[in-house]
């Protein structure tokens, strides 16, 4: 945790010229880069060849101004003195220096200088905080949210966090994997909310489901365990809103031996159950259920059942995915996005599907996205992942291919 805490201070200071990045992007990246140098050669261009009564030391003062919240300390520093020595250069060789208005001038850009030298320091240590900030909050996130193991039971099991966000990585999504003398069982959900009283929640759910998960044996019960935990967590914080203070969940079970899935989707998006020939199914449950957490009265689960081959690849992810929308305002469909399409091993499939969906957003990602996929593998598959290419069963057809 030091280490990382550490190395999270040492980038603060490339992480200043980041801040600017994110501000302005490409070919205005540039143009602020050059901005100062270019705001003092056009000053002495115009002081050299104004009458008298012009002066450019607005100029000159704009040029370390500019450069404080984008450039490095040393860059700024020499920003600032080549706007000194220009105004020096220019009052030297009109023979004016010693008067009182060029030496006010030169004043205010010396001032000014120092002043940008100043800005700079703050925004340094500002970005030298937030960070440490980042570092430490995402060292959270990743010990409440482990990646699974790449195999679990005899299944292939890919898990991914999408943060909306850049250099974030804490959100209330969700997802966790358990082997148990029942079978493999998974939850994927989504806490209403952000920041770190969702994380809060994130680790009731998780430590509530792993420890259900071995214990319960049924999965309705893993479900009734979580909403004691909910409820547990509601009455140490003295209630939650039930309006806002709900988790959406769909919970898994792989019984060990069967080649089926039982789910309980507690107002959650349904999974998708992808099949070896590219066909899908969209696992709608019986009966809508009400989130958990919501304390409305004792809610009766029911798991519904489907089929799962072996080639079969469950699909389950949170709303980030389904109601990401393009410039049109319209939703991202995974379901139709995915129909044709035949991938080798769920990390593929992820990957494919968290490019995709980017595409259709244009990168303008407003909500995290958890991804988790768990495939029964076919007689004879590689128990390592391989990298290869992504097929769907028409090679004209357009789609999630690369």
């Amino acid at each position: 945790m030091a280490k990382e805490l550490r190395g999270g201070r040492a980038r603060g200071r490339a992480r200043g010229r980041a801040r600017g990045r994110a501000v302005v992007r490409g070919w205005a990246w540039w143009f602020v880069r050059a901005l100062p140098f270019l705001m003092i050669v056009g000053g002495l261009v115009f002081d050299y060849l104004s009458p008298p009564p012009f002066t450019a030391v607005p100029m000159f003062v704009a040029a370390p101004l500019i450069a404080a919240p984008f450039f490095s300390l040393a860059s700024t520093v020499r920003i600032g003195v080549a706007a000194i020595l220009s105004i020096l250069a220019l009052r030297t060789s009109s023979g004016t220096l010693g008067a009182v208005v060029p030496s006010i001038e030169l004043s205010t850009v010396i001032t000014v200088s120092a002043l940008a030298v100043v800005i700079n320091q703050v925004v340094r240590r500002g970005n030298e905080q937030l960070a440490s900030a980042r570092v430490i909050a995402e060292t959270a996130m990743r010990a409440v949210l482990p990646t699974p193991s790449e195999r679990i039971g005899g299944l292939h099991v890919a898990a991914r966090y999408e943060a909306a966000q850049a250099d974030e990585f804490v959100g209330g999504d969700l997802f966790a994997v358990a082997e148990s003398s029942y079978g493999v069982r998974l939850v994927v959900g989504d806490v209403r909310g952000k920041g770190l009283e969702a994380v809060g929640t994130v680790a009731v759910v998780i430590g509530a489901f792993r420890e259900a998960a071995e214990q319960e044996d049924s999965l309705e019960g893993v479900a009734r365990r979580l909403e004691r935990a909910l409820a547990r967590e509601g009455a140490r914080q003295g209630g939650i809103d039930p309006v806002e203070g709900f988790v959406t969940a769909v919970l898994a079970e792989i019984p060990p031996g069967a080649a089926e899935v039982r789910i309980v989707n507690r107002g959650h998006p349904e999974p998708l159950l992808i099949h070896s020939d590219g066909s899908l199914d969209v696992l709608v449950p019986a009966a809508p259920a009400l989130p958990l957490g919501m304390d409305l009265g004792v809610w009766t689960d029911r798991a519904d059942v489907w089929e799962l081959a072996t080639g079969t690849t469950l699909l389950a992810y949170t709303d980030g995915l389904s109601e990401a929308r393009d410039a049109q305002g319209v939703f991202y469909d995974p379901a139709a996005r995915l129909r044709g399409r035949i991938f080798p091993e769920p990390e593929e499939l992820l990957s494919a599907l968290a490019d995709d969906v980017r595409l259709h957003t244009g990168g303008r990602s407003t909500d995290d996205m958890a991804l988790l996929a768990v495939a029964r593998p076919a007689q004879g598959q590689p128990k390592r992942r391989r990298t290869v290419k992504i097929v769907g069963r028409d090679a004209s057809e357009e789609g999630l291919t690369r």
